[in-house]
């Protein structure tokens, strides 16, 4: 089927932007009879507002189903051999799917968590530096937002020299995290920001 090349990529770029818009966070914390996240602390959706609840086995299953979703979209793009730029945009949309969430009103998290899934699967080495970069930040700042917004800005370099095909996508994932930490960002500036 001629149109069958094209469809494709936009089945799994669909695909991808569904995977991220499971709440993981909401359904882990509401299985476990938890707060909803988003109705507590930060009102993030994420790993680290949801360790704010003092449950660490709720905040590992939701850092794991948030690595796992973005680590899922890209494995199936690889595995349906789609090009590169392809793969790249599979790769943007989990991620827009997690910051954007069709299933919660497109208020979703951060997206670190997701994005360190995708780099994994994109390339292992690429994933294992990101994980490195952003403990080392987080050992030494002691703040969860300031090891985010650094390997954000460092995972650019690592994949011009890893995998220099998806330096664009990767660029344009990293950019999102720095924007969606804005507040983040202010709040480290002023020295408000809550530490880990």
């Amino acid at each position: 089927m001629p149109g069958s090349e094209t469809l494709l990529p936009i089945l799994l770029a669909a695909l991808a932007y569904l995977l991220g818009s499971v709440p993981t966070a909401v359904l882990v914390c509401r299985s476990m009879g938890l707060a909803d996240p988003r109705q507590l602390g930060s009102g993030n959706p994420g790993t680290t507002n949801v360790l704010r609840q003092g449950n660490r086995t709720a905040a590992v299953l939701t850092l794991l189903g948030d690595v796992a979703k973005g680590a899922l979209a890209v494995r199936l793009a690889l595995y349906a051999d789609l090009g590169s730029i392809q793969t790249g945009l599979c790769a943007l949309a989990v991620l827009l799917g997690h910051i954007y969430p069709l299933f919660g009103r497109m208020r979703g998290g951060k997206g670190v968590a997701t994005t360190f899934g995708l780099c994994l699967a994109l390339s292992p080495p690429l994933g294992l530096i990101a994980l490195g970069v952003w403990l080392l930040l987080a050992a030494i700042g002691k703040t969860a937002s300031l090891a985010s917004v650094g390997t954000a800005l460092i995972t650019p370099l690592a994949t011009f020299m890893l995998l220099p095909e998806q330096l664009a996508a990767i660029s344009l994932i990293c950019l999102l995290l720095v924007l969606r930490h804005r507040d983040n960002i202010r709040r480290l500036l002023g020295g408000q920001e809550h530490r880990l």
